[in-house]
């Protein structure tokens, strides 16, 4: 399950439990929505209570990131599991965008946030 939130220059996503493919496409649309209106957009991931993914949510977040690689301004990823923080460091070499990885949600909000 994702749940997301838009505000000013940000999508805020969080996902509970398994990370599906319908979610997966749901962030997408928020995010295409947002580059759409908005411009370049910066996304903070609360994957803490992420338990895992299927392996379609892998093969379709390497073709977002490589079709959409100049959308993103930062992608803040919060996280305690290093499997995940591998995965976000990963992921930045499909992006032009600063990709950090944080153990706590106010921390990665305060980075998002600052210019």
């Amino acid at each position: 399950m994702i749940t997301i939130e838009h505000r000013e220059n940000l999508v805020n996503a969080a996902v509970f439990g398994e990370f599906n493919l319908a979610d997966a496409k749901e962030f997408e649309t928020a995010v295409l929505f947002h580059v759409k209106f908005q411009g370049r957009v910066s996304v903070l991931l609360d994957l803490r209570d992420m338990t895992g993914f299927t392996i379609d949510v892998a093969w379709e977040d390497f073709k977002f990131a490589h079709q959409h690689q100049y959308d993103f301004w930062k992608i803040a990823v919060v996280t305690d599991k290093r499997w995940l923080a591998w995965t976000a460091w990963l992921s930045g070499a499909f992006v032009d965008a600063g990709i950090q990885v944080f153990d706590e949600v106010e921390k990665a909000q305060g980075w998002v946030a600052a210019g």
